[in-house]
């Protein structure tokens, strides 16, 4: 199922996208997309009930705002240079272990929505990546094999980031991440049981209608399965909790000087092939 939310910010109500690609309404039937009905096996058996029979309202698409997939967010965990092309791009060895930093859940805008550029920033990059979403309570896993039955669907994640808050900055990542509106995610949460194999996505991603990022996440250093049994080793995951699993190759970062950084009035738009599409006006702060 394409599971999504739809509305002004704040106030989305839950639709689902059926397979003749209109919108139907979900709110008569489920209060919001969120990880209590990603855990609950009977209430997305009714959704996919009624949308196989045929008894959801159609929802008038036009000039909706599309919000993000995902409501009640609990915590984004975030896996840093998980590229193999990545890695050789950006000068960085392939880590040995997953690198982990995390993401503040009122980053996240829908997917369309503005991206604001921070005041004083200079260089605010790109990074189209696999979101994938916890749909139940993952401790201590044992294998990858666990990790993918732990995961309750796929989305498209834009891991915006500001390389001189991040890297010259002193300290952890953080500073680069978790700017307001870093994180536009969706427009569907897919199920997991529409995605055969999430090491075979094709992602990319264009500035001002140029191809900056194309890849594919069978070139993830470590793969979904591995991601999500890792992270349950440090901390627990809970359903509503979201990873964000590494960009391919072609951030601004990464490219020769002068680097193509982010400015007010671009338009960055993404992809994940079977995951839908973004695309964001970028303002200033």
């Amino acid at each position: 199922m394409k599971l999504l939310r739809v509305g002004t910010a704040g106030a989305e109500r839950p639709a689902l996208l059926d397979a003749e690609g209109i919108l139907r309404d979900l709110s008569g039937i489920v209060d919001d997309i969120d990880g209590a009905l990603l855990a609950d096996a009977g209430a997305l058996g009714r959704v996919r009930a009624a949308a196989e029979a045929g008894e959801l309202p159609a929802l008038d698409a036009e000039g909706l705002r599309i919000g993000p997939p995902l409501g009640r967010i609990g915590k984004i965990v975030c896996i840093g240079l998980n590229y193999h092309d990545h890695a050789r791009e950006t000068g960085a060895e392939p880590p040995a272990e997953p690198v982990i930093f995390f993401k503040a859940a009122d980053t996240v805008v829908g997917p369309n929505d503005t991206v604001l550029v921070p005041r004083r920033s200079t260089k605010t990059d790109w990074e189209v990546e696999l979101a994938v979403v916890i749909g139940r309570t993952a401790r201590y896993l044992e294998s990858a094999e666990e990790g993918l039955a732990h995961v309750a669907g796929y989305a498209v994640a834009h891991d915006v980031s500001e390389r001189e808050f991040q890297i010259e900055r002193g300290g952890t990542w953080d500073k680069g991440k978790n700017c307001e509106t870093f994180n536009p995610l969706g427009p569907w949460l897919v199920t997991a049981d529409e995605i055969a194999d999430p090491q075979a996505l094709p992602l990319r991603l264009w500035v001002n209608a140029e191809l900056k990022q194309d890849g594919t996440t069978a070139d993830q250093i470590f793969p979904v399965g591995e991601v999500v049994r890792y992270v349950s080793q440090f901390m627990t995951l809970y359903p509503g909790d979201v990873i964000n699993t590494g960009t391919p190759a072609g951030v601004a970062l990464g490219r020769p000087e002068p680097k193509p950084f982010l400015r007010a009035g671009d338009v960055v738009e993404l992809e994940i092939e079977g995951l839908g599409r973004q695309r964001q006006e970028l303002k200033d702060a």
